[in-house]
């Protein structure tokens, strides 16, 4: 482990009121991920192939490969995008992984069968992967530790929007009467054309993380953003900022190996979990959902109205996250979340098991869930696991979890194809399951960060 003589540059953003420059930041950020829903689309998409167009068939090892194909691609992004983006740097990296984004999902769209379309998306899985690392974690870096995980939030809620919108989209294109074949080539052409939007927006407004760059031993540059900053603000407010009351700590660089014993051990293993927690529940539901509602006998347009309206459940638990992240201590959030997820999970399986809701009451039921699993996904992937981890290693950890999270998911796809051939209801009842076993785990490994400083969060002697 390196140090290097900084320029105090943690205490120095710490310190800041929010401001205009906090809020471009989280609205570049926030849009760049509202509009890389190469992964929202998936169970729309999904849901064509399978009941329209019959490129997959039911109970088939191909549609068990729809969701476990993806999960692969975004698995090796996180693992391999995470050290790259400790390497090259937050913006860099975040466009790097936007071009390429943006290319495969053209070349998705334009596959001539379901094979060249599984090529582009095990691709579309490795660029969002590497892209939701650095976006996520890279962010944390940009906001004061006494509201970080309030900002985050805002970040997700506006992100998560991306689901319930392009499932909208895919209502409405299906009811415009649009050839099926050109319908779910349009899914992917939209994110696309706006993710080259958001790519230029970061190109132009993005600075370069001062905290990276302090840890690179770059101070010089680190402490002219810094002050930059400072300067905006104190031109915004018309007055000057408060005095830096924290002492210049040394800068420290930490292999990738420190993730691996210690202090950082326990966090790369709680992370894990969390994060296998949301894969599996999150992406299970996401690509699955209009299936197993035609499982239950509605037609292809029931239950992407279904869907859609179930999924407005996740900007709306989003936005509660937002309101509460800083109020409540991290790991009792986790705990409580997952044990919600539990409930509504053997609720849902019970009900459409036994008959006992129609098409309103199911809908009902998958919105309430629907808040409780992106009330989750908020706390998990925009804020818990991206701010545990010393600047140095951030996206390296934070990767290396995501990574972690995806493993699971590459193998799950075929237990859920097994059950929902004998059952939609069964694969609710399993997601209740995994989400009683995370929170065990939390409950015994789960380490605290709430209102933390990211130097503080980053010692680890």
């Amino acid at each position: 482990m390196n140090e290097t003589k900084g320029a105090n540059i943690g205490a120095r953003l710490d310190r800041l009121p929010n401001s205009r420059w906090h809020t471009k930041m989280w609205l570049v950020t926030a849009f760049a991920l509202l509009v890389c829903w190469s992964n929202g689309i998936g169970g729309a998409v999904q849901n064509i192939l399978l009941n329209e167009l019959h490129w997959l068939k039911p109970g088939t090892t191909l549609l068990a490969l729809w969701g476990t194909t993806y999960t692969v691609g975004q698995l090796f992004g996180a693992l391999i995008g995470g050290p790259i983006g400790d390497k090259i740097g937050r913006k860099r990296s975040i466009i790097v992984y936007e071009i390429m984004h943006i290319i495969v999902m053209i070349g998705a769209a334009l596959s001539p069968n379901v094979y060249v379309l599984y090529v582009f998306r095990l691709l579309q899985g490795f660029a969002l992967g590497a892209l939701l690392v650095v976006l996520f974690a890279g962010f944390t870096e940009y906001v004061p530790g006494r509201n970080r995980g309030t900002w985050s939030s805002r970040t997700s809620f506006i992100g998560n929007w991306a689901h319930p919108i392009c499932n909208l989209i895919a209502l409405l294109l299906i009811m415009s009467g649009m050839d099926y074949d050109l319908n779910w080539r349009v899914e992917f052409m939209i994110p696309s054309i706006l993710s080259i939007i958001a790519t230029i927006l970061i190109w132009k407004k993005f600075p370069e993380s001062p905290r990276w760059l302090e840890s690179q031993g770059r101070v010089e540059e680190a402490d002219a953003i810094v002050t930059a900053v400072e300067k905006e603000i104190e031109a915004e407010t018309g007055k000057p900022l408060p005095p830096i009351e924290a002492e210049p700590a040394p800068v420290k660089r930490l292999p990738y190996r420190a993730l691996f014993h210690g202090k950082l051990l326990r966090r790369t293993i709680v992370g894990s979990l969390v994060l296998i927690g949301m894969n599996t529940i999150q992406y299970t539901l996401m690509n699955w959902m209009p299936s197993l509602l035609s499982g239950l006998g509605y037609d292809t347009s029931q239950s992407q109205f279904m869907t859609v309206f179930g999924l407005f459940g996740a900007p709306f638990g989003i936005f509660i996250a937002s309101l509460i992240m800083d109020k409540v201590p991290r790991k009792k959030m986790g705990i409580l979340l997952l044990i919600g997820m539990a409930g509504f999970g053997i609720i849902i399986g019970m009900a459409t098991m036994n008959g006992w809701v129609g098409m309103t009451g199911l809908i009902v039921l998958m919105f309430l869930m629907n808040t409780i699993i992106y009330m989750y996904v908020c706390y998990a992937s925009a804020v818990y696991v991206p701010e545990m981890w010393p600047t140095s290693a951030k996206m390296s950890g934070s990767g290396f979890c995501n990574a972690m999270g995806r493993v699971s998911n590459v193998f799950f796809p075929f237990l859920v194809t097994a059950l929902a051939a004998q059952s939609s209801s069964y694969v609710f009842v399993l997601l209740a399951i995994v989400a009683a076993i995370i929170a065990i785990g939390v409950a015994f490994l789960g380490v605290e960060t709430r209102g933390e400083s990211v130097e503080d969060i980053g010692n680890v002697d």
